[in-house]
């Protein structure tokens, strides 16, 4: 699994996490954490020394996933024993922490929180060809980390120059590109070193990204440098998008693939109260089993799922999070009223197909269900 040294087998055993209802997912106490990713020099080492040297008022604990040459900090944290992990923390002078490890960076963030108070965001950097959903995952299945810090977003940095040939590399036996996946799985997408590219080319990578996932934020920049509001707070696995989720799930387009890829974005929506129970049945269909195949036969994959959705009995809307395998249903503090219980889900994979995906929907989630046009 990509070179973070991480092995399916080390994954527990998948079941879905449900909140009791009414209570938050992330209590003011949680730190959140951001997960940043992005092929081999794409500019996510540039985008972190940026956060750790620049000054802001930003208390950020930052764990580095190996130092690449000429890292900023690197000279100040020296070299750890043996290549072992490297457990003590650096503290810079524009407040922030930093670290290096080399595993998937679990055990620095629980040394971490023994410095709480100190910091208020953390940001973990993934290897290049690391996936990170199996990272992101982390954060549902680890029930003594999960009392600590929530998992924020996942931002994607992608090279505008070499992006598009790191999406055409053909992976054998049917894996997915590793750069499409990170494009998949992503929140916000930093197209990086606009400046080296011309305007076609830019909008090029732009809609080939924006093909792959239609649900992300992308922003484009030069030399990684970005306002980190717009990086951090992104609440995109938590009941607080409760309140503008509906809106920009309405705004999300069915893609179409470019490159002949068939990593797409998937949506659509469904009038009704869903059965609980009936609803879990379609999910773990999709998900677990791979139950459903497109018109050539070839099995639907899900790497990011997305919804809000109209429980029977529950007078809130309800988020739906998916990565993978592993998927969640959280009640967020917005209630229906009066509007009519509108279901809209977007999915992001490989090989979907939008009718046959909606008539399983219809079909396991009945009695009643109408499908929106």
């Amino acid at each position: 699994m990509g070179d973070n040294g991480l092995e399916l087998d080390d994954i527990p055993e998948l079941v879905p996490i449900e909140t009791p209802p009414g209570s938050p997912t992330s209590p003011p106490e949680q730190i959140p954490v951001t997960i940043i990713t992005g092929y081999l020099g794409a500019g996510k080492t540039t985008l972190l020394n940026y956060i750790l040297t620049e000054q802001h008022t930003k208390r950020i604990a930052v764990i580095l996933n190996e130092f690449g040459e000429g890292s900023a900090v690197e000279k100040s944290l020296a070299v750890s024993h043996a290549g072992e992990l490297y457990e003590e923390w650096l503290e810079l002078r524009n407040g922030c922490l930093c670290c290096s490890v080399k595993d998937n960076g679990l055990k620095a963030i629980e040394n971490l929180m023994q410095k709480k108070g100190k910091f208020d965001y953390i940001i973990l950097e993934t290897t290049g060809l690391a996936d990170p959903g199996v990272v992101a995952s982390m954060f549902w299945v680890d029930a003594e980390l999960g009392s600590d810090v929530y998992l924020d977003g996942i931002v994607t940095v992608v090279d505008a120059k070499y992006g598009l040939q790191q999406l055409n590399e053909e992976k054998p036996d049917g894996l997915i590109n590793e750069a499409a996946r990170q494009i998949a799985l992503a929140d916000l997408i930093i197209i990086n070193k606009t400046d080296l590219v011309n305007e076609e080319e830019l909008a090029q990578i732009s809609d080939t990204v924006r093909s792959i996932n239609g649900l992300a934020k992308i922003l484009e920049t030069e030399k990684s440098r970005v306002d980190l509001s717009e990086v951090l707070d992104l609440h995109a696995f938590d009941s607080k998008t409760g309140a503008n989720l509906p809106e920009k799930l309405q705004l999300v387009k069915n893609t179409a693939p470019h490159l002949d890829k068939n990593i797409v974005t998937v949506t659509f929506e469904v009038t009704a109260d869903l059965p609980e129970d009936s609803l879990n049945i379609f999910i773990q269909n999709l998900l677990w089993e791979k139950m459903f195949q497109n018109k050539d036969g070839h099995p639907m994959t899900v790497i990011r799922l997305k919804g809000i959705v109209s429980i029977v009995g529950k007078p809130h809307r309800v988020i739906l999070q998916g990565v993978h395998e592993l998927y969640e249903l959280n009640d967020t503090f917005e209630l229906w009223e009066s509007e009519p219980r509108i279901n809209r889900l977007v999915f992001i994979g490989r090989n979907l197909d939008k009718d046959i995906l909606q008539e399983q929907f219809v079909s396991t989630v009945s009695p009643g269900p109408q499908p929106n046009p």
